[in-house]
């Protein structure tokens, strides 16, 4: 959805707030894209701070659906966002680069907040997501979900150099 801040570009100290639906059907990030099940209204605040400087602010909630690190069954994530930044509408795209601050989001006088969600769910998502803490996975041979059971695969050694300890493990066990 796209805000039109010509408006808040008239004065100084001008403030204004807008409450937006999130759009985007997925979000596409570095390790997959992920289909948004349900999202709140984004609610930005924008400030003219001078100087061709604005202050915004906003938070929404959205929730995605990840595949688990482990199994891979599709988890439910959450992710309560709330952003504060400034923007300096005098850099150029080149000194935004340079600074690692591209915001992307702003073109011209409007502001695409669907992005601007988008990039702050880019830093806000953990590194791996688990349907449980103690989940188990899926079988590296057959690829069985072993959260539902043991699978029936012949358990080899993983290094047949290894099969002599092995041995040597069972013959204890057994006495």
């Amino acid at each position: 959805m796209l805000i039109n801040l010509s408006e808040v570009f008239t004065l100084e100290g001008k403030e204004k707030t807008w409450s937006v639906p999130f759009e985007a059907k997925s979000y596409e990030g570095a390790e997959g894209k992920y289909p948004v099940v349900s999202s709140e209204p984004v609610r930005v605040t924008v400030k003219n701070l001078g100087n061709r400087k604005l202050s915004v602010t906003g938070e929404t909630k959205v929730t995605l659906s990840i595949p688990c690190a482990r199994c891979l069954e599709p988890v439910e994530y959450t992710c309560e966002l709330a952003f504060d930044q400034e923007l300096d509408m005098k850099a150029s795209e080149d000194d935004r680069v340079k600074d690692l601050d591209e915001q992307s989001y702003v073109t011209g006088y409007n502001l695409d907040a669907d992005r601007m969600v988008c990039n702050e769910l880019s830093l806000s998502l953990p590194m791996k997501v688990l349907c449980k803490e103690d989940c188990k996975g899926i079988c590296n041979r057959c690829g069985a979900n072993l959260n539902q059971g043991p699978c029936h695969c012949k358990e080899e050694p993983k290094d047949p150099r290894m099969a002599a300890i092995l041995d040597i493990f069972k013959a204890a066990q057994e006495e």
